[in-house]
């Protein structure tokens, strides 16, 4: 069934990547409020993740190091850009500007990459796909509701841009060919890494590192800190990234980074479950629009996804047949 239908696998894995990104927001908000600084609780939900996907990293690998070697420049870049770069850039960026603001500029990132291929290829993409990207943005301003914010910084402006940037990268990056490097491996080696980037850029001072050690509120009772730490490092990191680059491999960068759009609806339905955050009736449709702006861009059949998807389909065949 897999080898049959890569693309519907890859869009099942792609929004349970999505699920497991969305909880980060209300399990890592306690933290924050009890003291954690973003950069200190990012450093070690990303250390974490990458701790929990080791042993399963090296199992794939099973002592094929020149694989690793082969692929060094993607796990670094995977590292730098899609774990570090982007966080540090984001999180840079709301110290500036309203929240909502930050989130939807980086997540206009599905937007960018059908720039970026229409600039590559002079070849101006379907009008299904531009319909597919107009509601989408649309569902993600009412989702994300930044109303009225008065003057903007323009350095935290600038900040989110590069955010934008950092975010597609991570898309280009995780659908590039694999040349045999499983994806557990590229995100171990990427959480790893982009975890001790971001200790670097901690003990430069650059942003600040601060802890807690004093229970949070949790499901409405006090709970130990390490508790939504460790839900945040193991579902929302290690899975995540996990779930996300396997998903983009087979998917390609433009329909998972679309599809990855749901991970801001999941992050405001976990908020109204576990931290009581009330949904309103136009962010429900933003929700709507962008599963409507998924579907339109899904049903692009140009789509270059399609021959990403055949290509690791023929390669699952080879790798049967070895």
């Amino acid at each position: 069934m897999r080898n049959r239908h890569p693309a519907t696998l890859g869009l099942i894995i792609a929004v349970i990547a999505a699920a497991s990104f969305g909880m980060s927001g209300a399990f890592i908000k306690p933290l924050l409020e009890s003291g954690w600084s973003p950069v200190a609780a990012v450093t070690a939900r990303v250390l974490i993740g990458g701790v929990v996907l080791l042993p399963f990293a090296l199992v794939a690998v099973r002592g094929r190091w020149a694989t690793v070697w082969r692929g060094r420049w993607r796990l670094l870049g995977m590292a730098l850009v899609g774990v570090a770069g982007t966080q540090v850039l984001y999180f840079a960026a709301i110290q500036r500007i309203p929240v909502s603001t930050g989130i939807l500029v980086e997540y206009l990132a599905p937007v960018l990459l059908v720039a970026v291929a229409w600039a590559r290829t002079r070849k101006a993409p379907r009008a299904v796909v531009v319909a597919g990207s107009v509601v989408a943005v649309a569902g993600l301003i009412l989702v994300v509701s930044p109303g009225g914010a008065g003057a903007l910084d323009p350095l935290g402006l600038i900040l989110a841009v590069l955010a934008m940037v950092g975010c597609a990268g991570f898309y280009l990056i995780a659908a590039r060919p694999s040349d045999g490097l499983p994806p557990v491996v590229l995100a171990s080696g990427g959480l790893l890494l982009g975890g001790l980037a971001l200790g670097v850029v901690g003990a430069t001072g650059l942003l600040p590192v601060t802890v807690s050690f004093a229970d949070v509120p949790l499901f409405g009772s006090p709970t130990a800190w390490w508790v939504p730490l460790l839900v945040v490092g193991v579902v929302a990191t290690a899975i995540a990234y996990a779930t996300s680059i396997t998903a983009t491999e087979l998917l390609g960068s433009r329909l998972a980074s679309f599809t990855g759009l749901l991970e801001v609806v999941a992050a405001t339905f976990y908020a109204w479950l576990l931290l009581g955050e009330a949904l309103s009736p136009l962010q429900l449709l933003g929700g709507v629009l962008i599963l409507g702006g998924i579907a339109l861009v899904r049903a692009d059949t140009g789509e270059p996804a399609g021959r990403s998807a055949r290509r690791i389909q023929s390669r699952s065949r080879e790798t049967t047949f070895r």
